[in-house]
């Protein structure tokens, strides 16, 4: 739970900057890898974290740029980049438009629950972590590079010249 902007905008440039790394590995075949024909795509996937950024945000209180939750995938890669950039900085500067360090602790109700305003930014950024991580094994799936997240990936140990962990 974040008690704090700052600590909160700190965590975003973070994580955003994290996410915007992996999607800018991404390319436009590899939007269509999928786990199983049941489950989401590799571009299913990202958009997901995009929309999620309006979607959450707006029912938080936050008027987020960002498509509307049922807006259809993008057919390329940069589209996603694009769009998850602007939704992100949008994110950010409502945040610290429309909220304090005060009104973080306020109540509000989202998903049937009840939950502070901090911690709805809390769940935010980790639900876009559990989502790149799902979309590591997509990736792997569809040939790319896997950019290392909170550590080195498997490329990045072969690019050191050292063996990759089993």
């Amino acid at each position: 739970m974040f008690e704090k902007i700052a600590d909160f905008e700190k965590e975003w440039q973070s994580e955003s900057a994290t996410t915007l790394k992996m999607m800018r590995a991404l390319t436009d075949a590899s939007l269509k890898q999928k786990v199983t024909s049941e489950g989401r795509s590799l571009g299913r996937m990202a958009w997901h974290i995009v929309l999620t950024l309006g979607e959450m945000g707006t029912k938080a209180g936050l008027p987020v740029e960002s498509p509307p939750e049922d807006a259809p995938v993008p057919s390329t890669a940069q589209e996603i980049i694009d769009v998850y950039e602007k939704a992100a900085r949008s994110l950010l500067s409502k945040v610290k438009e429309l909220w304090t360090d005060r009104t973080l602790t306020e109540v509000i109700e989202l998903y049937g629950e009840s939950w502070t305003r901090g911690f709805t930014l809390y769940v935010l950024i980790k639900h876009e972590i559990r989502h790149r991580a799902q979309m590591t094994v997509l990736m792997s799936q569809a040939g790319l590079g896997v950019p290392g997240v909170y550590g080195p990936s498997k490329e990045e140990w072969a690019a050191y010249g050292a063996p990759a962990a089993e």
